[in-house]
């Protein structure tokens, strides 16, 4: 049986409920959800997360290896935990380098002004990491964030947000980059991107 034209109007209108921050961690409390629970809240709405395949968290552990070496204690590396950019927005970005803070982001997770950069690894989710992920960090004004396309062996640089996008934007997949507000960790490509 198909939905008429009407009907999809109709359902196109009709309201979905937004989940906030506060009902996500509610309803983890409660045990909906639970720590082995692969989603996120992106504007409201609880996403399913892909699973992680050993390519990708190879790649996830490289770049904390990387960081890990050249930012030693000036910040915090953090791998897919919880930003909080709004009420209604909790993703898990796949590494986060935050602001330094004593307590590791025990007492309160992080938010956009914590933020020093983003990284997303992206295999079968790059399209989501693109199209969803990217306009919703630079809305919060996340001031930089990596897109590493593994499949194509590159880095996709997002900086300097502004009304919803990020105003520059590079590729590469040689040389040598830092994050602006680090600049001493210096990542080399070659070492991102290993031969085979």
């Amino acid at each position: 049986m198909s939905t008429s034209l009407a009907d999809r109007e109709l359902l196109n209108l009709q309201s979905r409920h937004r989940w906030t921050v506060a009902e996500y961690h509610r309803m983890g409390e409660v045990g909906l959800l639970n720590e082995d629970s692969r989603v996120e809240l992106i504007d409201g709405e609880i996403i399913e997360m892909a699973p992680i395949g050993s390519f990708h968290g190879g790649h996830v552990n490289r770049f904390i290896r990387l960081f890990s070496k050249v930012i030693g204690d000036k910040a915090i590396v953090a791998a897919q935990n919880p930003v909080v950019l709004s009420g209604y927005a909790e993703p898990q970005p796949d590494l986060a380098i935050l602001r330094w803070r004593g307590d590791d982001y025990e007492q309160s997770n992080p938010h956009p002004e914590d933020v020093l950069l983003l990284i997303e690894v992206s295999d079968s989710t790059l399209h989501y990491d693109r199209d969803v992920k990217v306009p919703l960090y630079a809305n919060h004004g996340i001031p930089e964030v990596w897109l590493l396309d593994i499949r194509q062996r590159q880095l996709e640089i997002y900086r300097d947000p502004a009304h919803g996008q990020y105003r520059q934007r590079d590729c590469r997949r040689t040389g040598q980059i830092a994050p602006i507000l680090c600049p001493d960790a210096i990542i080399d490509l070659a070492e991102l991107f290993p031969k085979s």
